[in-house]
């Protein structure tokens, strides 16, 4: 979210359609125009302006998957900014937990 103004340990940011007051103890004095990670609240990182529309891009991606249900389609896969578990292969999601996949012969 973008900081709009700020106070004392408080700021006003605005980002994905809404504005709210936010605490800014965890990250200090902020500037109008800087980005902050946000949760529950609480501003947790001040973060660059692209990685902020990272942080969006990856949001927008979650909110497209919650809102189709269960499975994936295949353009929200194609513009996934990272390789989705449910596209991988056995053998690399086992890769991605740090094991490798047994085959029985």
């Amino acid at each position: 979210m973008q900081v709009l103004r700020s106070g004392l340990g408080r700021a006003l940011v605005a980002g994905r359609g809404e504005q709210r007051e936010v605490d800014t103890v965890l990250v200090g004095d902020v500037p109008p125009g800087a980005w902050l990670l946000v949760f529950v609240d609480s501003a947790r990182e001040v973060i660059s302006a692209a990685r902020a529309a990272e942080v969006d891009a990856t949001l927008d991606l979650l909110q497209a998957v919650l809102g189709a249900g269960p499975g994936l389609s295949a353009a929200a896969a194609a513009t996934a900014p990272f390789t989705l578990p449910s596209t991988m292969s056995a053998t690399e999601l086992a890769a991605l937990a740090g094991r490798t996949l047994e085959t029985r012969s």
